[in-house]
């Protein structure tokens, strides 16, 4: 039975995720800060939840330890914040700007070192990470949004090389745009709700392949340029 690793899966994509990776089968690890208080999360079968705040490093790699020798299949780098909307360039608060990068560019990388190991040792050996369009450079025609931008830009960045570190251990990393989704981050003007998103996500994860490895797709299937 093979096992998927979930980040930030007491709501939204996170814990759509984990429902819909349990319904099929699947050992379901699943991590967020509060897990006492996941209510909807501590009622599916087939899934073991861990307290992990994704920005405490020192934790991340406890758990890590924890973890040891058992095998993830596939690692989802989800949790992430979006941090202000409504700053102009002239309001720029730096100090807010650097916890964004913290969350969203620096944990999701320090989590994939810290379980690539248990990636490595399994049989899919696959990792992926939920990042927007709104980190393509070749998408942005409407400017601002700098903090959140530049930080999903630079997840891609990482997780690009990422990829090419950890291929030769048969790892296929990818980078996904979940789309619009009506979440909490997303409002409710989405496009698409939660379980049409990840479904073509898994969808996207079950087919990589060594070809497909550092490449950038949205949920459902086609390639967003950098």
């Amino acid at each position: 039975m093979p096992t998927v690793m979930i980040t930030g899966a007491n709501r939204g994509l996170g814990f759509e995720f984990a429902h819909q990776y349990a319904e099929d089968g699947w050992n379901v690890i699943a991590t967020c800060r509060t897990p006492e208080l996941a209510s909807e999360l501590n009622k599916l079968d087939g899934v073991t939840e861990y307290k992990l705040d994704v920005g405490d490093f020192d934790a991340v790699a406890q758990l890590a330890q924890q973890l040891s020798g058992i095998a993830i299949d596939v690692l989802i780098n989800n949790a992430g914040v979006y941090g202000p909307k409504a700053y102009s360039l002239a309001e720029l608060d730096y100090d807010v700007w650097q916890d964004v990068m913290h969350i969203n560019t620096f944990a999701p990388l320090h989590v994939t070192r810290c379980f690539a190991p248990h990636v490595a040792a399994s049989q899919y050996k696959r990792i992926a990470t939920l990042s927007s369009k709104m980190g393509s450079m070749a998408d942005n025609s409407s400017g601002g949004s700098y903090i959140y931008r530049s930080s999903k830009a630079g997840l891609n960045a990482v997780m690009k090389s990422v990829a090419m570190d950890f291929a030769p251990q048969g790892i296929t990393t990818i980078i996904l745009h979940p789309g619009w989704v009506r979440t909490e981050m997303g409002g409710p003007n989405g496009l698409i709700d939660a379980p049409q998103s990840v479904r073509g996500m898994r969808q996207v994860i079950a087919s990589a392949s060594a070809e497909h490895n550092g490449r950038f797709f949205n949920y459902d299937g086609s390639e967003i340029p950098w």
